[in-house]
């Protein structure tokens, strides 16, 4: 081997050497990277607070979004509009109507008076959807 290619062989080492140098640092970046937005979603999840216990309003709350989805009334930010599904909206109603039922005589005054009040928006939502689609 001439001294001339005995440097180019050196060179090549050097440049293979740097390579693995920078890609080792790229790898660790990219490790700490990662173990810190796990850590921040998991952060996230902590200061969320304990999930609530469930209770009659939020049944209702729960049913009515649903329903004010399914008529088209009620968006979820950065997805397309979509065209109301009057059926399922319908069913909603529906639900909260065999709710009404179900638990008349054992609701709080202030309990019945959501209810009643919810159910009569839904109604006129779905009949001012309704027509619209006409």
């Amino acid at each position: 081997m001439t001294e001339e290619e005995k440097k180019q062989e050196d060179k090549k080492i050097i440049v293979d050497e740097d390579w693995k140098q920078q890609a080792q640092k790229e790898k660790e970046i990219l490790a700490k990277k990662e173990e810190s937005e796990k850590k921040e979603s998991g952060d996230e999840r902590k200061t969320r607070g304990p999930i609530p216990r469930g209770n009659f309003a939020a049944l209702v709350s729960m049913l009515t979004t649903q329903a004010l989805f399914a008529l088209g009334l009620l968006e979820i930010k950065g997805q397309e509009k979509r065209e109301p599904d009057l059926e399922l909206a319908r069913y909603n109603v529906d639900m909260l109507e065999t709710l009404q039922e179900k638990t008349k005589g054992n609701l709080t005054q202030e309990e019945e008076k959501v209810l009643e009040n919810t159910l009569n928006e839904l109604r006129m939502g779905y009949v001012t959807v309704a027509d619209k689609m006409k």
